[in-house]
Formats: C-alpha cells, structure tokens, sequence
C-alpha cells in the first residue's frame, strides 16, 4: 500500500521535528527541508544539526532530509515534482523580533518568499495537497497591548467581563499597528496563504501560534522563552527580563498539542482558514510565574535581572482564543497544561552535560 508523503519545511526545529515523528508514527513518509538557518539566526549552539541526525538515524527508511534554502525556488520545485506530497507542513522561518532588525532583507525573504516559494510549488505540482502554515500572534501587531489591562501582584490580566477575557479570537485587526518587522514579515506570509486558499481554492491554513515549546526546544535569548528560562535555571546564568516588571503574560502550548492539530485538520481540510492557536486559559503564565514554577519544580532560586525596555512591538499580554479551532474540529484537546510542560522540560535538560546546557549567547 502506497504511504502518503509529509513534507515539513523547518524539519529539525521545534515544531517540524515534532512533525516528522507525528506523521512518520500516523504511515506518512516524510521529506524535511532544513539548512540549520537558526545556528545562523543565534549562535552555533541554537543549532539543530543535533536534530537532523537523531531524526536520521530514528528514522532510516520513512525520512527524508534536504539541506536546502526555502528561498530557492528551483530547488523546491525539483523536490515537489519528486514527491507531490499530499501535505505540506511549513515551519521554516526566522523568528524573532529583534534579529529581523539587523538583517531585514533576510527576514523578509525566509519569511514571506520563502511561503511564497511553497505556495506556489504546492499549487504547480500538488495542487489538492493540504497547506498548513505555522503563523503567529505577531500578526496583530501592538494591539492586544490597547487592552484595559489591569495589573496583579504577577501578572497583567483582563477583566472576566470583558470580551476578550477567554483570549484574543481572528476578528482582533492586524493593521494600524506596531508589529516589528518580524510581525510584518509574518502578516506578509499569513495573507498570502489565505490568498492561495481563496484565490486558487487550495486547502490552506494559518494556525495563528502563542509561545510554542517542549522539551526538543534549541531555545535562546532571543525566542523560546520557557526552554531558556529553564537553561538559565539550571546552569546558574542570570535570565533578563525585558520591560513589564516581568509580568507579560503569554499562552503556551506543547509542540505535542500543536501537530495534534494539524493531523485533525489534514483529516477534514478547509480552503484558506484562519485559527488561533496556542494555550488560552487552559495554558498560560506570566514571567514571574514561569520562575516561582522553575523554582518550586527545581528546588533552587532563579537568578533574574528586570530591564526597563521591553521588546518593539512586544506584547503585554496575549491569550489565544481557540474556540473556533475547538468548534470546527471537536475532538481535539489538550494533553499538556504549563506545570507539566515545564516539568517535562527541566526533567529533559537536567539529565544534559553542563557544556551542552552553557553557551556563548547565554550571558548576552
């Protein structure tokens, strides 16, 4: 019997390795696209060749592993027109606010060209494919942080009147804000999927992310917060906490949690949707709170210094309203909540050598 092929653009990263065994365990055979951009992005020791090996070797006969470049065009059209999958997975990208400001040109071009680059491959030689594109909170800019918010004793929250106070749903505008050009890059790439969706009526999706994390998480300074709080915590290395006093509030989901959803929507696709996706009420912390967890799972102190000056365009506090995902696919739900994520975390890296944990980038 013929296996369904999977292709999965940012194969070793968090989410694209979590893919690749997901779909691999469903009778998928998988094709990963990966070139370790994110060793590039932050540092030899964010890199994920670590994860392109262990992936190859747990995976001998149903992966397959290219090193190429999303943005070349010719390269991608030569591996659709090998496997036509019947599903694309795309997760490659450049992820963080402040590395999109010294090389703009290379965010845009991974992020958005790079979609484009898959979209239109997929439309060429795969047209019935399934599409689903991992876009993020970003795209709504600065505007969640417009919000009445009220501060607490470890966090910013919203009033349980409020519209919003279950999390921010799709109607949330994404122009006439400050979204950095990380979350202009992003928008860039979200419309365009829905455009492909609508336009040509392919099968595309943009699950809109919160914090997405686990245990395989090559977190850094610079993006994956959780995974790095709990590095930081470990090796003794003082965690900087940008603006808000620590109490920024963000969703976070299990890398589990997140290709759960997207099997549930390969199996009844929509043409050119839009989800939020993330932790909602069931899943969420502020900073200070991920410590006082880290500190209560760890028995040890969290070495933390607050800066004044958050993050451009960074949000104050951001709850996903998953409602619509959770109607249109019932079945789906939740196997992890934020203690056991963390838990599960820290269980990972404390069983690592100390030199794996430090690194060069971890006093920045």
């Amino acid at each position: 019997m013929e296996r369904n092929v999977a292709l999965v653009t940012g194969s070793t990263g968090l989410i694209g390795s979590e893919s690749v065994s997901f779909f691999i365990d469903k009778g998928f055979d998988v094709v990963g696209i990966d070139n370790d951009m994110r060793k590039y992005f932050f540092g030899k020791e964010a890199s994920t060749q670590w994860k392109k090996e262990m992936l190859i070797k747990k995976h001998p006969k149903n992966y397959k592993h290219y090193d190429n470049d999303i943005r070349n065009f010719d390269k991608l059209n030569t591996i659709f027109k090998e496997y036509k999958p019947a599903l694309v997975i795309h997760c490659a990208a450049q992820p963080s606010h402040d590395w999109a400001a010294k090389e703009p040109f290379t965010d845009f071009t991974v992020n958005a060209n790079g979609t484009l680059n898959l979209l239109e491959a997929t439309r060429q030689f795969t047209p019935d494919a399934v599409f689903i594109f991992t876009s993020t909170n970003k795209v709504y800019g600065d505007t969640p942080n417009r919000l009445p918010l009220i501060e607490l004793e470890k966090r910013y929250d919203i009033e349980k009147t409020h519209p919003y106070y279950n999390g921010i749903d799709e109607t949330m505008r994404i122009d006439e804000s400050l979204h950095s050009l990380f979350g202009a890059s992003k928008v860039a790439a979200d419309v365009l999927v829905q455009e492909y969706g609508r336009y040509f009526g392919m099968k595309t999706v943009c699950l809109r992310g919160g914090c997405l994390t686990g245990p395989a998480h090559s977190g850094t300074q610079l993006h994956g917060f959780l995974s790095y709080l709990v590095r930081c915590a470990i090796t003794g290395v003082t965690y900087h906490i940008f603006g808000y006093k620590g109490k920024q509030v963000r969703d976070n989901i299990h890398s589990f949690d997140l290709v759960n959803t997207f099997y549930h929507f390969f199996k009844n696709p929509r043409i050119g949707v839009v989800y939020n996706m993330g932790g909602s009420r069931y899943s969420n912390c502020s900073i200070l709170e991920a410590i006082d967890i880290i500190e209560e799972i760890s028995n040890k102190k969290v070495n933390y210094l607050l800066e004044d000056k958050n993050r451009i365009g960074d949000h104050i506090w951001y709850i996903s309203d998953v409602t619509r995902f959770k109607k249109d696919y019932p079945e789906w739900n939740y196997t992890y909540d934020i203690k056991k994520m963390i838990e599960e975390i820290y269980n990972v890296q404390k069983e690592l050598p100390l030199n794996k944990l430090m690194s060069s980038w971890a006093t920045i």
